[in-house]
């Protein structure tokens, strides 16, 4: 996986920028650039798969035009790249910026479903990722509750169908394994609890990634 900023020195720089004068460090990606231009590097690094680079331009163009009305596009487009990259956390990180500085802006369902989004995506193993599997369902029922008539409603139903699909294969498999090692209540818990679903296993395709280690 690409090497990029680490949370924790994105947002402290993030921080810092507001304080950081023409004269700051800034060598190689340069300062005193125009917004637009700010915005055509930080495609031009995504482009060429560079998102180290394009965070670091991120930070001076907040710095330089912390008004700018290309911020928020330029904060989606770096989440999604990072998101392509299978980089989570980062992602993340621009969709929580996106969100708390513009809550009611144009394309703030686009940045709640992106969030959701790169929840399921994030998850490889529900058996050592059972709370995140549950705060990523609680999250779609949220967003599908209240956005019915969302284009990403469908999306999120799917979401909502292969996390609940996950958690009944993972129910079924921890039954059969209180039967075989002679505990039948315990079995019947997790046989109980699949009850709720509107399917069984012979309906389900285990979906790639989330049953390893099972």
């Amino acid at each position: 996986m690409k090497r990029v900023l680490s949370i924790t020195a994105l947002s402290l720089m993030l921080m810092m920028s507001g304080c950081m004068s023409s004269s700051s460090s800034k060598n190689h990606i340069g300062y005193n650039k125009s917004a637009q231009e700010w915005y055509d590097a930080i495609e031009k690094s995504i482009y060429h798969n560079n998102l180290e680079k394009a965070d670091k331009e991120f930070i001076s163009f907040r710095s330089e035009h912390i008004d700018s009305n290309l911020l928020p596009d330029a904060m989606l487009i770096l989440a999604f790249a990072h998101m392509r990259q299978e980089e989570y956390l980062l992602a993340n990180f621009y969709l929580d910026e996106y969100l708390r500085k513009y809550p009611t802006g144009p394309n703030g369902n686009y940045a709640r479903f992106l969030k959701i989004k790169a929840e399921f995506l994030s998850i490889k193993d529900i058996n050592r990722e059972q709370k995140q599997v549950m705060k990523a369902l609680k999250d779609a029922k949220d967003f599908y509750a209240y956005n019915r008539n969302s284009i990403y409603a469908p999306l999120i139903a799917t979401i909502i169908t292969r996390l609940e699909m996950s958690q009944y294969l993972l129910n079924e498999n921890i039954a059969s394994l209180y039967t075989r090692i002679g505990k039948p209540k315990a079995a019947q818990i997790y046989i109980e609890k699949n009850k709720k679903y509107p399917f069984d296993s012979s309906q389900i395709e285990a979906p790639r990634g989330f049953l390893s280690g099972i």
